[in-house]
């Protein structure tokens, strides 16, 4: 194997286990989760361009929970062409206040949003609008690169001082993590790897609280299994008033 795989894969290893010390952080995240539940408000989640791919992996998705939100908007996401369009309209202040007052987010309702550097102007339109409608919010940011940038907003702020609980995702400022002879851009980033490991520890702590008090999380089944595509639409006819993306 070529020392830069080695390389590539000792980081992700050593990231997921500097993870572990952020246990009491995504315990608390998820119990922020959990009150959302069982007080019958909703689970919402956002990310723009490669930071959406988190809101894909929570959304509608085998061994998820069916009753997480994505908030979606087609200019942020990469089937947009150009696919550049993206790094500039995440910068266009006011439109994600936009998407949070047409959104069905409303008090009570927990928000999980995903930006690795937390400086631009979409994530904290975002992120400001909701927690002025009462909603809290979850960030899954990079602290490394927040540490070393500017706010894109009129308010000066970054994600992770806006959040009410603030995960650290431990990717180094510029994310991609490995360095090749001769060439001076790094390669292989690790954003996603940390940041779908955090989505989904949320998600399965949420289970477990629930279980712990006689509710069964509705999870939703891998639909290319014979059998459980009734096991999914029973669980989206239950849950259907808390499901937004139907």
């Amino acid at each position: 194997m070529s020392d830069a795989l080695n390389h590539y894969y000792a980081q992700i290893h050593q990231k997921l286990r500097e993870l572990e010390q952020q246990r009491d952080v995504i315990d608390r995240a998820a119990e922020m989760m959990f009150d959302t539940v069982c007080n019958q408000r909703n689970l919402f989640v956002f990310g723009a361009s490669h930071a959406g791919i988190l809101a894909e992996e929570m959304s509608y998705r085998a061994g998820g929970l069916a009753i997480v939100n994505p908030l979606f908007n087609p200019a942020l996401m990469l089937n947009v062409r150009p696919l550049t369009l993206t790094s500039a309209v995440e910068n266009v202040e006011g439109l994600g206040r936009v998407l949070v007052e047409s959104s069905p987010l409303q008090a009570g309702d927990t928000l999980l949003i995903h930006s690795v550097s937390g400086r631009n102007a979409i994530t904290l339109d975002v992120a400001i609008c909701a927690r002025e409608r009462g909603v809290n919010v979850v960030a899954i940011t990079s602290l490394d690169t927040a540490a070393k940038v500017t706010s894109r907003h009129s308010s000066g702020k970054l994600l992770a001082t806006v959040a009410d609980v603030t995960i650290d995702n431990l990717c180094e400022y510029g994310d991609a993590a490995v360095t090749l002879p001769g060439m001076a851009q790094r390669v292989a980033p690790l954003s996603t790897i940390m940041g779908a490991t955090i989505a989904n520890s949320l998600v399965l702590r949420l289970c477990e609280r629930m279980l712990e008090i006689g509710l069964t999380p509705p999870v939703l089944a891998s639909a290319n299994i014979d059998g459980n595509q009734q096991i999914n639409r029973d669980i989206l006819e239950k849950y259907r008033s808390r499901i937004h993306y139907l």
